[in-house]
């Protein structure tokens, strides 16, 4: 129906929130603590020409709700909130602003950058203390009304794999596809891309079980980046907490769901990089967009005594308020909105320590843990958890609680050190290898929830670990100073690309080594889209700018002989992971305690066979290191594995610890290699090498 001719509204309800159709109308309910009246402004479906408006004749409960008779799927909205503009007690409504319903489901048309995007007069002697009263509408996106018809998901059901048997792949949606020659222009770049046979068999082939995808919430794309020629790539900049970001779909939403139904069917599981901590309005000088507008002392966390200024624990202007319950519910909302309609698999909360802040600091308790934990919808999905923020005390790893897993940043630096030769890294190291159970192993949690990584979008790429020995940022426009000054890399002798055969060889030593030692690791290991065939960002370890083929996978390096060969490796030693349930250890247990008769279920040693006594451990010199480990098949018998470390500068010889096993050399990271029997006594391992060995059988005598 023609939105101009829709003449009414009634009350209407105060659930569910947002803009429902029940096909005979559709019910708005917005939520806003202190605004005095709200309005809904129904435009042309090109979402060009504001036709009429209404304002929403109930609140309940603090919820604004109305209900548009004959009002149908497809209609074109955006809202108006009235109230005080106060913003040194922190209110910040402005009637001239257009806002984008918190709840959302599609949007329609981008932001096109303008002053009156902002509530306050941007020249103005007392900055955002004037209201601004120009009317943001034409720059601004609209909601579209959508029937909520359940997709049809066939006979597709969620893999529901294992914690312990997961490796998950982080990539970027765009960005995997941009350079896929085989693909049609028109799919590069889009959610389609993500269902191709040829990219899901490449995903099979490695042994990976779930992409973790960066976040495909609309976002914003900032005015100062788009003014030096730049985008926001990655997408950590929320403008939608419901929709899909629009430029990622080539027809609608529906295309993401299409795309998961033909993952699932593939058993891999799709997990969502989530960005609940902040919203896209930056603090107070930022555009009014959404929350700021609806009820700005509601929806973000103020500085009390100051509220016009925000709490920033994000870094990125503002903090969401997950302590008012209406906020939370929104968040919930989500997550539970992102499982039912399109089937996601699970999430990774960016800066989770913001989500977990109550007023006295981080919680494990918190409301927004305890709501996930609880929730019936949410239950069994993959929660991973970013452990840290700029805030007090803002560094939690290993202090969420059961339930979640966490990125383990510890692992990432103590692995790189590791095989970069520093000193003092062996017994750090050694807790790495084994579940960081220094760090998890607390109120029965278990191995998997260290989220093992080496690299990840934020950073370095493993092939770049090993070819600089700085950032090389200067195309992000900030003098090459953003982004970790500290990579814990090293260029091997030559900065950036080299024609010299001894450093490419080392290079690729190491490189070997650090991927193979996360697939090896017990806990969950996260692989970046790219590093199994050497991708590089040519030295950007913050590429977060950077929508071009400085941040897009490169695939004719994945054709070429070297790409396949590294390939071929990470895959070798997943599959090896997959076979030998010493390598993914499912609980933490007694480190001590007999598998078989001689045989711990955790045992170290040094390069002579001797165990390693306590006071070794403080050895700074020592690097290289032997790790057995041990546990029961399915069926009951002993799977016995030795990991050999050498990450010197020379090869380093190994004598095999005792009871004396038959061993078989399953993989040689400097080197491809079949599986062979090992002769009894001792090993050289090639420098910067690891070397697994698995028991063949188990003799007589230690059985």
């Amino acid at each position: 129906m023609d939105p101009s001719l829709l003449t009414r509204m009634t009350a209407g309800h105060p659930y569910p929130l947002g803009a429902v159709s029940d096909g005979l109308g559709v019910n708005f309910a917005v939520f806003s603590a202190n605004a005095t009246r709200i309005e809904v402004c129904l435009f042309d479906a090109r979402g060009r020409k504001e036709l009429r408006r209404f304002d929403l004749p109930e609140c309940t409960d603090e919820i604004w709700h109305g209900y548009l008779p004959d009002a149908q799927p497809g209609l074109v909205y955006g809202l108006r909130a009235h109230g005080p503009y106060d913003p040194r007690n922190g209110h910040r409504f402005n009637p001239h602003k257009l806002l984008l319903d918190p709840y959302a489901r599609q949007l329609t048309g981008p932001v096109n950058w303008s002053d009156a995007l902002f509530g306050y007069r941007l020249n103005h002697a007392r900055a955002d203390l004037a209201m601004d009263r120009r009317d943001s509408a034409p720059a601004m996106p609209k909601a579209i009304v959508v029937e909520d018809l359940p997709f049809n998901w066939g006979n597709s059901k969620p893999p529901r794999t294992a914690w312990a048997d997961s490796v998950i792949y982080e990539m970027h949606l765009r960005g995997a596809s941009m350079q896929r020659e085989d693909l049609r222009q028109p799919l590069r770049g889009t959610s389609a891309a993500l269902a191709d046979p040829r990219f899901i068999e490449h995903l099979q082939r490695l042994g990976v079980t779930a992409i973790e995808l960066l976040p495909v919430h609309a976002f914003l794309q900032d005015r100062f980046l788009l003014e030096r020629g730049l985008r926001n790539y990655w997408g950590y900049n929320t403008l939608s907490f419901f929709a899909p970001e629009p430029s990622y779909l080539q027809h609608g939403p529906n295309d993401l769901r299409q795309a998961i139904r033909r993952l699932h069917a593939a058993g891999l599981e799709v997990i969502l990089d989530v960005v609940y901590n902040h919203t896209c309005e930056g603090n107070e000088l930022g555009p009014t967009l959404s929350w700021r507008g609806l009820d700005n002392a509601s929806y973000y966390r103020l500085v009390p005594g100051e509220e016009r200024h925000y709490i920033n624990d994000t870094g990125c202007g503002n903090t969401v308020n997950l302590s008012h319950p209406r906020v939370l519910q929104m968040v919930t909302d989500s997550l539970r909105h992102w499982v039912r309609s399109y089937g996601v698999d699970g999430f990774r909360f960016d800066l989770g320590v913001t989500l977990g802040r109550e007023g006295t600091g981080f919680d494990p308790g918190s409301g927004f843990f305890d709501a996930v934990l609880q929730d019936p919808e949410l239950a069994g999905i993959k929660l991973i958890s970013e452990p840290w923020d700029i805030g007090p005390d803002g560094y939690q790893l290993g202090n969420h609680p059961p339930g979640f897993a966490e990125w383990n940043d510890r692992y990432r630096d103590t692995t790189r050190r590791y095989w970069r030769g520093d000193e003092g890294q062996r017994g750090d190291m050694a807790a790495r290898l084994t579940g960081s159970r220094d760090v998890f192993d607390r109120r029965h949690r278990r191995p998997w929830a260290s989220v093992n990584f080496v690299a990840s979008h934020d950073g370095f790429t493993v092939r770049d670990v090993v070819s600089y020995d700085g950032r090389h940022n200067e195309a992000n426009g900030e003098n090459g100073d953003d982004g970790h000054p500290e990579n814990y890399s090293s260029n091997w002798g030559e900065e950036g690309p080299s024609q010299d055969e001894a450093v490419l060889e080392r290079r690729d030593r190491v490189q070997r080594a650090l991927l193979a030692t996360l697939c090896l690791s017990d806990g969950t290991p996260m692989l970046l889209a790219g590093d199994e065939f050497g991708n590089t960002q040519d030295g950007n370890n913050n590429a977060y700018c950077q929508d071009n083929p400085l941040s897009w996978l490169d695939w004719t390096q994945a054709q070429s002989d070297e790409g396949r060969a590294l390939s071929q490796a990470v895959a070798r030693a997943l599959a090896l992971r997959r076979g030998h349930p010493s390598l993914r250890a499912a609980r933490y247990g007694d480190a001590a305690r007999e598998v078989c008769p001689g045989v711990a279920a955790i045992a170290w040693f040094n390069p002579d066979g001797r165990p390693i006594e306590p006071a070794s451990w403080e050895d700074v010199t020592a690097k290289s290191l032997a790790l057995r480990r041990a546990a029961l098949r399915d069926d009951g018998s002993a799977d016995i594995t030795l990991l050999l470390l050498n990450p010197g500068a020379e090869p380093a010889a190994f004598t095999l610890p005792a009871p004396a096993l038959a061993w078989i050399r399953e993989l040689d990271s400097s080197a491809p290699t079949a599986a062979a029997p090992v002769n009894q006594g001792e090993l050289v391992v090639p420098a910067q090498s690891l070397v697994l060995l698995a028991a063949a059988h188990i003799p007589e005598q230690a059985q």
